[in-house]
């Protein structure tokens, strides 16, 4: 079983995907999924560590803020090499090694987690945790070769889904240490979550596998970065996920600071907007294989630009209850905009390949080969929205002591975003253009 490689791997062939095809990447989408469930985790480790850390700290909000915002940067910055480590060193090895570096960030910040630790330290521990975010892109470009064209929606999302729920589940375990132990054992937290990373990799290893015909292709990455798309995708991303990320990170300081809840009662509501959205992630896939990945992210960032006015009206009001609500439907919608979006990646390529003249197989390897070389670079910079996100409540909350003008930024981008998704993939081109365009409304 050790360093196991499937020499042929091709999705496309419904004979080969019924025989053995579709049982097999069903096991590695399993366990890729507890890898990279375990990375958002680690990742999000630190949305959890500053509800325990009362004034014996000495840290004051936007510090917490800056912590949070250190990891997120991190895990953005790695997602580019981390795609390209799928093709280097296999997508069952890579997922091993990812996982049990995990370990080196958790053990760290069992160690540091006290009072008295310098800030500086804190800093160097928060962006160590970073490299949980690298696992996403290595997760979904491995799955993306494991899936034909029409399941990749389904695939994908359930990935990224079931990663995405690991920032939910450990503000649950945050929660159940808090309300049992107090706010002063936040080791309990660490201490649960590393023989969890064990069995992560070692189930990895014992039950994935590597794919020989992925291979990095410099020249599919030189002509993603060339691309339109893969920068337009890249800002709906920001959209998205940057906002599943950065609120997932920043509610529960939100709630501390803005109105004024204890650690027990933010960790008490924190998990459940994280957790929505990552449920509700692969029923977006589903919904852009079934009507359209465009069509699905157009109404979702009409969606989300409705509840962030709803969020801005609570803010103002002072209503916690309305805050919840319009905060917590942000969570729904940016998680099904993660699926539609995602969706829309291998398809805009694949109808690109048509486009050019391509047809079948030859089509769907031209799709194949740019939306994995785009998806690294479109998932590290939907992430540094998430960075923008704490950046911009770290600097509300400093000069106003309210998260509102952050609200009113955010909910300016999702207008923006709703145009560029509409003008870009939907809008019908003129009757009386003789050039011919592409259609991307089915993707």
């Amino acid at each position: 079983m050790a360093g196991r490689w499937i020499e042929q791997w091709e999705p496309e062939d419904e004979k080969f995907w019924r025989g053995t095809g579709e049982k097999t990447a069903r096991r590695n989408l399993w366990f890729s999924v507890l890898s990279e469930h375990v990375g958002f985790s680690i990742w999000s480790l630190w949305s959890v560590m500053v509800l325990f850390m009362g004034p014996e700290y000495g840290i004051d909000p936007a510090g917490k803020f800056f912590l949070i915002s250190t990891a997120t940067l991190v895990g953005a910055v790695v997602r580019v090499p981390y795609t390209f480590a799928v093709a280097l060193f296999g997508g069952r090895n890579w997922t091993v090694f990812s996982a049990l570096s995990l370990l080196v960030p958790t053990g760290f910040a069992f160690a540091v987690m006290e009072p008295g630790t310098s800030y500086t330290t804190f800093v160097a521990v928060a962006a160590l945790t970073g490299i949980g975010g690298g696992n996403f892109a290595s997760s979904m470009t491995n799955i993306n070769a494991f899936f034909p064209l029409r399941k990749k929606g389904w695939a994908l999302g359930l990935n990224a889904g079931g990663g995405n729920i690991g920032v939910p589940v450990i503000q649950l375990v945050g929660l159940l240490v808090i309300g049992t132990a107090g706010a002063a054992h936040p080791r309990i937290i660490l201490g649960v979550y590393l023989p969890f990373i064990v069995v992560a990799a070692v189930c990895a290893w014992f039950r994935m596998d590597n794919l020989r015909p992925v291979q990095n292709d410099t020249g599919a990455a030189l002509q993603a970065v060339r691309e339109r798309h893969t920068w337009i995708m890249a800002v709906l991303y920001i959209g998205t996920f940057g906002s599943f990320i950065g609120y997932s990170f920043a509610f529960g300081l939100v709630l501390q600071t803005q109105f004024g809840r204890t650690p027990l009662q933010a960790a008490s509501l924190t998990f459940i907007g994280p957790l929505l959205g990552s449920l509700i992630r692969p029923v977006g896939g589903w919904l852009a294989d079934r009507y359209g990945g465009a069509r699905i992210t157009l109404w979702n960032f009409a969606g989300m630009a409705a509840a962030t006015g709803v969020v801005v009206y609570a803010a103002g009001t002072e209503s916690l209850a309305v805050f919840l609500v319009g905060f917590i439907a942000l969570f729904v919608l940016s998680g099904l905009g993660n699926g539609s979006t995602f969706k829309m990646i291998p398809g805009i390529f694949h109808a690109q390949g048509i486009a050019k003249g391509l047809r079948g197989e030859e089509a769907a390897a031209y799709g194949r080969r740019l939306s994995g070389a785009s998806m690294g670079l479109i998932g590290a910079v939907g992430a540094l929205g998430g960075l923008a996100i704490n950046l911009a409540f770290r600097q509300s909350f400093q000069t106003s002591g309210s998260g509102t003008a952050a609200f009113w930024s955010f909910l300016v981008f999702y207008a923006v975003c709703f145009a560029l998704t509409w003008s870009v993939y939907l809008r019908r081109p003129a009757a009386v253009s003789a050039k011919p365009q592409l259609s991307y409304a089915e993707v």
